[in-house]
């Protein structure tokens, strides 16, 4: 008698699902990376669309959509082989396309699911590096330098780290460095890469640095919702499987986040006097970030530290630190990436360090090895120089990224402006979205805003007739 005859018959192995293949895990892999898609689509592109001056509303979502989708061309054409295929050196793989139907339907590097849904899941996070790198050059960069940007940086700086950090070939991976969901190849890397990027496009206008209130609270926070709400999949479908530790790492994402959320709160009404809806969000956002690397190997109470942490050295840092500091006020950080990312993204990497429980590394990694974090390395005092070891490498994973980017993105914005300005002109800085797109976010008729002013122009109802602006002067007379 067959083996097969023991399965139920939607179990058993065909064509289509091998014997290879595990429905259960490809269900939740498929689930998990729409989520994650949904976090920028429309998720940032809502909060930064809602959490800008009006005049910007339109230039910031578009850069969100704009990123997404050229990320996910460039990641089947080049980009996903050359972070998770044969390796061409220590940090990088070789560039080849994953296309093909062969490819696509054989096992992924891990998990038992086909290369095509792998794809798909490290897709929505190499777009959403490049949408958080938006978020800190917002009211300024030339849309044309964007374009250009984006496939750029994901060839030559998110590809490094991606290898580096994830791909079982990757030197970092090979000295076990722990970084569950993307605490240094996302939040890290954008965070040091959009401060980099802020740095080159150069400041907002004087007037809009002073003032830029969002111009839809409500907005932002729908946004903000989502980008919570889709961490589920971020940080659970790192396992590659449906199994405990990714339930563990649901619990802990949103657990750490509330921490932090409340914590950032408090924070700001001891030393502030009011409850700040837009500090909530910045805590939330450190929550999120501090927590990924560490999601699945770290016990709830671990995650209850990590979001005290997370919720109050950001806030010391954005808003002790930077707001007496001349060097860092120098170069002008939209959405705060550096504080958000890049230092709740280190915060992270080094709790992870500190916190990693061995069991937990078993489950997620497959076998514990050296993977301990130091308190339970001086808990086991046999294992004490493996838990100095785990935070040396964590510490060594920081400073690759920081230089890699600081480097990449230094290189890829200077040989941009070559080609086309960095920054719109001031001109153009005083209008916004109908300088740059010829479109404004909200048509409100009888304040100087005009709902014809999109290249498709005309009415849903063809019995009004709109006026149309013949030229910028026109334009600004009518804003004036």
């Amino acid at each position: 008698m067959s083996n097969n005859t023991a399965f139920p018959l939607n179990l058993l192995p065909d064509e289509a699902s091998p014997e290879w293949f595990n429905k259960a895990d490809n269900a939740w892999q498929l689930t998990a990376a729409t989520l994650v898609g949904l976090q920028s689509i429309p998720g940032l592109m809502i909060l930064y669309g809602g959490g800008v001056k009006k005049k910007w509303a339109v230039n910031s979502a578009f850069m969100v959509l704009y990123a997404f989708a050229c990320v996910m061309f460039c990641w089947v054409t080049w980009g996903y082989r050359m972070s998770f295929g044969s390796k061409l050196l220590p940090f990088w793989g070789e560039a080849n396309v994953a296309l093909d139907q062969k490819y696509l339907l054989d096992p992924a590097f891990l998990g038992k699911f086909p290369n095509a849904t792998m794809v798909y899941f490290q897709s929505v996070f190499a777009a959403i590096t490049l949408i958080l790198i938006a978020g800190a050059v917002l009211g300024r960069m030339n849309f044309y330098a964007w374009m250009i940007f984006v496939p750029l940086w994901l060839t030559f700086s998110y590809t490094f780290t991606a290898f580096s950090v994830w791909c079982p070939d990757g030197f970092l991976a090979k000295m076990g460095l722990i970084d569950y969901s993307g605490g240094y190849v996302i939040h890290l890397s954008s965070g040091v890469a959009g401060y980099t990027a802020a740095y080159w496009v150069g400041p907002r206008l004087t007037k809009d640095r002073e003032r830029f209130p969002p111009n839809n609270i409500l907005l932002m926070l729908f946004g903000a919702g989502l980008l919570w709400m889709g961490w589920t999949g971020f940080n659970g479908g790192d396992p590659y499987v449906v199994s405990t530790d990714a339930s563990l790492a649901v619990l802990n994402t949103h657990l750490c986040t509330a921490t932090s959320l409340l914590t950032w709160v408090a924070l700001d009404i001891i030393f502030f006097r009011k409850a700040s809806v837009i500090g909530a969000v910045q805590g939330m956002i450190t929550g999120l970030v501090c927590i990924t690397p560490a999601a699945g190997v770290v016990q709830g109470w671990a995650a209850i530290i990590m979001g005290l942490c997370s919720g109050s050295i950001p806030w010391t840092t954005m808003m002790v630190i930077h707001k007496n500091s001349e060097l860092l006020q120098k170069v002008d950080d939209t959405m705060a990436v550096l504080h958000t990312h890049a230092i709740a993204g280190s915060l992270g990497g080094i709790l992870t360090g500190l916190f990693a429980e061995p069991k937990l590394n078993r489950l997620f990694f497959g076998s514990s090895g050296h993977y301990i974090g130091l308190v339970y390395g001086f808990d086991d005092k046999s294992r004490i120089g493996s838990g100095v070891r785990q935070m040396g490498v964590q510490f060594i994973g920081i400073l690759f990224v920081v230089f890699v980017n600081v480097l990449t993105t230094s290189i890829i914005c200077i040989l941009i402006r070559l080609v086309v300005p960095l920054r719109m002109s001031n001109e153009d800085l005083e209008i916004g979205d109908d300088a740059a797109h010829g479109e404004e976010a909200y048509a409100i008729w009888g304040n100087g805003d005009r709902q014809e002013n999109s290249f498709y122009r005309g009415s849903i109802n063809p019995k009004i007739e709109l006026p149309v602006s013949t030229n910028r002067a026109a334009r600004q007379a009518e804003k004036a």
